[in-house]
């Protein structure tokens, strides 16, 4: 795998992590797939708090993701930059057609580990490639997910890639989390990626900037909810609070959530 795609070994390291101190959600898949593949983490990426990170912010992708499927019960789900990510079974398809993308390298590592079935399928994909859009079922409406994905596009890429969703679908609810212009520069030096080799990543300050005349900015949401912070105690408690919920995390990472209706 190339460096990017290497990435996807962080958050399932910190999945598997929480997953067995019965924290934030449960995540037996992550468990099996990191117990079989344990690519070999360093550094920051291998950080317990990380992980924590990881956790909860999967927690929040999953919980808004099956708010929206049961708002929008017709919707195909399209999960971009899915990794070994086992959403699909965590959050269950409820009927909905789910469509898993990511490299095909990823993919074809993934389908060792899950299996397809009529409501669920993998792509070979590339975010700033949009052809295969035409593989996803013909429907009215799309609810996209991308989880620590938008900091490896630009802006240019990230807008062609709304551009190409908006004109698949009449309706769409896209969540996806951010690096700050800061973050992006910090992440030079300091990021958990670069144990795996990435250096080049991409941020932003205004939400706006990756809207589209039929696409728009809805809202920003917390990123790590008090519920999730509470799960922990004393010590930790206060420490992954002060690194990743205070002031300071908010210069970072955001969350933003875009509706086309």
């Amino acid at each position: 795998m190339n460096s990017v795609n290497k990435t996807l070994y962080i958050p399932l390291y910190g999945k598997s992590y929480v997953s067995k101190k019965g924290l934030f959600l449960n995540d037996k898949k992550a468990e099996e797939i990191w117990e079989t593949e344990g690519f070999s983490l360093k550094g920051k990426s291998k950080s317990k708090w990380l992980a924590y990170y990881m956790g909860v912010r999967s927690a929040v992708f999953d919980e808004w993701l099956k708010q929206q499927m049961a708002d929008m019960p017709n919707a195909v789900v399209i999960h971009i930059g899915c990794g070994m990510d086992s959403r699909v079974i965590r959050v269950g398809t409820e009927n909905h057609k789910w469509y898993d993308v990511d490299f095909s390298e990823v993919i074809e590592e993934r389908k060792q580990y899950y299996a397809e079935s009529d409501n669920y399928i993998m792509i070979a994909g590339d975010a700033r490639d949009c052809g295969w859009l035409t593989t996803v079922k013909k429907s009215k409406s799309a609810i996209v997910v991308m989880e620590g994905v938008s900091m490896y596009l630009t802006i240019e890429e990230m807008r062609r890639l709304i551009d190409s969703l908006s004109s698949r679908f009449e309706q769409i609810a896209l969540l996806v989390d951010c690096y700050t212009s800061f973050a992006a520069k910090m992440s030079k030096r300091r990021n958990p990626i670069n144990d795996v080799g990435v250096t080049e990543v991409y941020g932003i300050d205004n939400p706006r900037v990756y809207q589209s005349e039929k696409l728009t900015f809805v809202k920003e949401h917390t990123m790590i909810p008090q519920k999730y912070i509470d799960e922990l105690k004393g010590f930790e408690r206060f420490i992954f609070a002060k690194l990743y919920a205070g002031s300071f995390s908010k210069k970072l990472y955001r969350l933003f959530e875009y509706k086309k209706q």
